[in-house]
């Protein structure tokens, strides 16, 4: 099951990164690659800092072929139709929420410190769209800017350990902290919270 759903966080991330390469009149070449690069590079930098080897997903032919069958749909899909504006936001949170929690427990299983836990999971969940956004051009990346994003990720990755450290069931620590993160993100977007900026003199 927690296989499953990581592929659909990562499905989530190929089309959002392809809805941003779309945004940025990218080739399909551009597109694919957004697609794995907003899949990938999270996980790819929490398994280095780990010293985790191969990397998860050099030997995972089903996720490698999941993100590029979702990349192609994804831009068969934006032949035919145009998308709403928050589409690839709405797309994002679903794969925020669930790469974040694959990523507290990858770190958990790693028996590293509850701090590290929650460093490895937010960046796990982050790195893929700042990597996005930043090939697309856009600056500041979408978690620079005024939006509950990291803090959302933050939020789940302390869920997921407090439900660990409870005694919850895997499957009810993933589901419930995943959900936290969507519920963030997706309220974030349709209500437009977002954290103060800094102040200016």
């Amino acid at each position: 099951m927690l296989h499953t759903l990581y592929l659909v966080g990562v499905s989530a991330f190929a089309a959002s990164g392809v809805l941003a390469a779309h945004r940025a009149r990218m080739d399909p070449f551009g597109g694919l690659v957004l697609a794995f690069v907003a899949s990938i590079s999270g996980g790819t930098l929490r398994d280095l800092i780990l010293d985790r080897h191969p990397l998860y997903w050099t030997h995972d032919w089903v996720l490698l072929t999941v993100v590029g069958c979702t990349g192609v749909a994804t831009m068969l899909y934006l032949r035919h139709r145009e998308l709403p504006q928050r589409t690839l936001m709405v797309v994002d949170a679903v794969g925020l929420s669930v790469v974040t929690v694959m990523g507290a427990k990858a770190a958990i299983d790693a028996h590293v410190t509850p701090l590290a836990v929650l460093i490895l999971a937010v960046l796990t969940g982050v790195t893929g769209e700042v990597a996005r956004d930043v090939l697309c051009g856009q600056f500041p990346p979408l978690l620079l800017r005024e939006e509950v994003y990291a803090t959302a990720a933050l939020a789940g990755a302390l869920c997921y350990l407090g439900l660990h450290h409870a005694g919850a069931s895997p499957t009810a620590t993933t589901v419930t902290s995943a959900g936290l993160v969507l519920a963030l993100r997706l309220a974030a977007i349709t209500k437009s919270l977002h954290l103060p900026p800094l102040p200016h003199r």
